[in-house]
């Protein structure tokens, strides 16, 4: 046997064992968020695990330099101080969000989290229109308009808080959603047949065009995000509606199970990381 196969079958046998690996977490979540974190520590060696909360800008040192100048005057204030302004301001009963959410603003990191009672997934906009609804209020659109203000202002206050995604113990519902989050991350749709991990996985820190993709790790703690392309902010839902197009898949409604799914695992993953939003991308 020469040294090329005997390397080949070695390679093979690695792979077998990395197979073996995932596949027995697949119904363990710790082990899951093991799995990526120690992914991503090898792919990207030398790169601190919390920097992975800054997106592509924790190892694309050029996107970095122009992200942090656009941080000095960042185009996200407006959005806070707008989004401070509906925190603060009655409703028509002369109740406010605090009365929902005695421990706001600085409640993101609470968020999403399994509610047995609605026995689904509650994510901070579901749960700030829940209060709307509660107090005789129209309800907000979940991609773009005024939404994006009160985010970005909890957002804000929330920083430095770090990321708890809790899947309740023994709860089969809950686990459940996480597994159909999962389910959905690294199943391939749409006409390029991609999944979310074949560009946040697998691809993450190749390039796309003139973009660095960006890693899963840490992709929910800078939401909401002012994206120049959108020249405004926009909600997580919206970039997932995004990313479906992209890949010529038709979306799922922003706020539906889907997407809320979604949202818990990849949230979850990212269990320990500080958050940092709101956010600006390209």
């Amino acid at each position: 046997m020469n040294k090329l196969m005997t390397k080949l079958i070695l390679i093979c046998l690695a792979c077998n064992v990395v197979t073996i690996a995932n596949a027995s977490s697949t119904t363990e979540p710790e082990k899951d968020q093991q799995v990526l974190t120690d992914y991503f520590k090898g792919r990207f060696a030398g790169v601190p695990i919390k920097e992975f909360a800054n997106g592509a800008y924790a190892y694309d040192t050029v996107g970095r330099e122009s992200w942090e100048a656009i941080e000095e005057f960042p185009p996200y204030e407006i959005a806070i101080d707008d989004g401070q302004a509906m925190w603060e301001k009655p409703f028509a009963n002369g109740k406010t969000y605090k009365d929902c959410f005695a421990d706001g603003p600085a409640i993101a990191q609470k968020y999403p989290h399994w509610d047995k009672k609605q026995a689904m997934v509650i994510t901070l906009p579901l749960a700030l229109n829940q209060c709307r609804k509660a107090n005789g209020e129209k309800p907000l659109k979940y991609k773009k308009g005024s939404i994006n203000n009160i985010l970005s202002y909890i957002s804000f206050q929330s920083r430095g808080k770090k990321t708890q995604v809790v899947i309740p113990e023994g709860d089969a519902g809950a686990m459940a959603a996480y597994e159909d989050g999962k389910k959905f991350f690294y199943t391939r749709r749409g006409q390029l047949n991609f999944s979310c991990a074949t560009c946040h996985v697998q691809n993450a820190g190749n390039q796309i065009r003139s973009e660095i993709l960006s890693p899963a790790l840490g992709h929910t703690t800078h939401f909401p995000v002012y994206r120049s392309k959108w020249g405004t902010v926009g909600t997580l839902h919206r970039r997932f509606t995004g990313c479906n197009k992209q890949v010529r898949a038709k979306p799922f409604k922003a706020q539906g199970e889907q997407y809320r799914n979604l949202e818990y695992f990849l949230t979850y993953i990212s269990n320990g990381m500080e958050l940092n939003g709101p956010g600006a991308r390209k």
